[in-house]
């Protein structure tokens, strides 16, 4: 780099910074990549940015900008080949040389919120959703967005069949992914898996099933699945559902869109809880 650029870059890209131990960086860090995009989560003091990672070729457009911002925040700055920036970044086209790692204070492993003692999971909210195959990012976006207006208390957001949370889930969710409920696994059924051997009672949502979502009685410990949206739940995460349900509709609808329903199953958990709040 050029002696124009304020803050040193010593330390190897690859040092995982405020990483909690044994924990993955994808599983700590919500990873944002070019110039404006980086720019304005330093801009944002309510995000605390962990560290940048700039090519070692990278010049102009904003990066002295960037660079000033992150020395007055704190914030280390890193030197990496372009092509590890690419890798790092996810996304070949649109890095700019420049990736910053976000610190999502409440995505979490599935396992680790799970080995937590049961008052303090339901001291996070009520409800947990899990994405099977849900491959949109406005889809995932917005559901991200819905689960965390609802005070639910995750969205499991598998590794394998889900898109990672880059600019587009960020822009569905108006930003609110960075302080989203989500926890990661490797895939939904592995995911399921655990919840069911955790005491979790797992409902699917399907528009073929005979029982009603609006009329089912659900335990405190309750996950429920959303499919993808073209195929539904797959063969692998169905075997791990103890019940079917469907939302009832009018007009000759059949479905509705894999985050529209996640609304309706969100916001109705927030009805029923205030209704039990009124009664005692």
């Amino acid at each position: 780099m050029n002696g124009s650029h304020s803050s040193p870059r010593t330390t190897p890209a690859h040092t995982t910074g405020g990483t909690p131990a044994g924990r993955s960086p994808k599983d700590t860090f919500i990873t944002v990549y070019g110039r404006m995009p980086v720019l304005e989560v330093l801009q944002d003091t309510a995000l605390r940015v962990d560290k940048l990672v700039v090519a070692d070729n990278a010049r102009g457009d904003n990066l002295d900008r960037i660079l000033r911002l992150a020395s007055r925040r704190g914030v280390p700055v890193r030197e990496a080949s372009a092509h590890r920036v690419k890798v790092l970044a996810g996304n070949g086209k649109h890095d700019q040389g420049i990736i910053a790692d976000v610190v999502a204070p409440r995505m979490a492993p599935l396992a680790e919120f799970l080995d937590q003692p049961a008052t303090d999971r339901a001291a996070q909210g009520r409800g947990i959703l899990v994405l099977d195959g849900v491959n949109n990012p406005s889809n995932v976006g917005m559901i991200l967005r819905t689960a965390t207006a609802a005070g639910l208390a995750g969205v499991v957001l598998p590794r394998v069949g889900s898109p990672s949370v880059d600019p587009l889930v960020i822009k569905a969710s108006a930003g609110v992914a960075f302080h989203a409920p989500i926890l990661r696994c490797r895939t939904a059924a592995e995911g399921l898996e655990d919840l069911s051997r955790a005491g979790y009672r797992i409902y699917g949502l399907s528009g073929e099933a005979e029982g009603s979502f609006y009329t089912e009685r659900f335990p405190e410990d309750v996950a429920f699945v959303l499919g993808n949206e073209t195929e539904g739940i797959s063969d692998e995460a169905e075997r791990w559902v103890d019940r079917s349900l469907h939302i009832p509709m009018a007009g000759g609808v059949e479905s509705l869109n894999v985050s529209s329903a996640a609304a309706v199953l969100c916001f109705d958990l927030v009805r029923r809880a205030e209704d039990r709040a009124a009664r005692d």
